[in-house]
């Protein structure tokens, strides 16, 4: 659990990210999962893109991607959702949360 002074360090450092994945009409697939994993493994804090023609909310795929890969929900604004999570990569430089 990250606390409200490293979650709006982590919104400032999101603000300036491009989108790195989006999400359309097929929603969450397992392909997707793999894919968010991977991004989260390597940059820490992502942003992705919730299309209009996405039949999920943009709250409801936070959520679903939450729970499964055990990220933490840092903002959600319109379509873009920016998630974190620590990587586990030892030779890393690790986003740091004061």
């Amino acid at each position: 659990m990250i606390s409200t002074k490293q979650r709006a360090y982590l919104r400032a450092l999101g603000n300036a990210l491009d989108c790195v994945m989006q999400i359309g009409k097929d929603g969450l697939t397992e392909n997707s999962f793999a894919t968010l994993e991977g991004l989260l493994e390597s940059r820490e804090l992502i942003k992705i893109n919730v299309l209009k023609n996405c039949e999920l909310t943009p709250n409801e795929i936070k959520k679903l991607i939450c729970d499964k890969l055990k990220a933490e929900p840092v903002q959600i604004i319109g379509s873009k959702i920016i998630l974190y999570r620590k990587s586990s990569k030892k030779n890393f430089k690790h986003i740091e949360l004061i």
